[in-house]
């Protein structure tokens, strides 16, 4: 491990296609536990392995990870943050709004299926 990653640290975290602020609960070799307490970028949805195609076997529905959920992250996705950390609701509110208006600016089918799949998430009960 090149930086210096310590149980207790805030750090970001990507974990697949999302980015996430969190605590580090334990240091690994091969990789860093995180305690999600913020969504910094909402995970993209589809097939990870044909990324922006909707012509694929299964299109994965994609959740962000819950708000204290642990997850195993290779430390090279891991970075110190120190700014305030946002709640957890308004987090995952904001980050899902900026993917929702990316993907409406697109308009491509793989945009309109990406937001059928978000729409079906339902995280606030609306």
């Amino acid at each position: 491990m090149s930086q210096n990653l310590e149980v207790g640290q805030l750090v970001t975290g990507i974990y697949k296609t999302g980015k996430y602020i969190g605590e580090i609960t334990v240091v690994k070799e091969a990789n860093v536990v995180m305690r999600v307490l913020a969504v910094l970028k909402h995970p993209e949805q589809g097939d990870l392995h044909n990324p922006k195609s909707v012509d694929v076997g299964f299109f994965h529905e994609r959740r962000a990870l819950a708000h204290r959920e642990q997850v195993n992250i290779q430390p090279v996705y891991v970075k110190p943050y120190t700014d305030d950390v946002p709640s957890y609701e308004e987090s995952l509110r904001k980050a899902l709004d900026e993917q929702i208006q990316r993907l409406n600016e697109d308009g491509s089918p793989f945009a309109l299926k990406s937001l059928e799949m978000l729409r079906s998430l339902d995280y606030f009960g609306v």
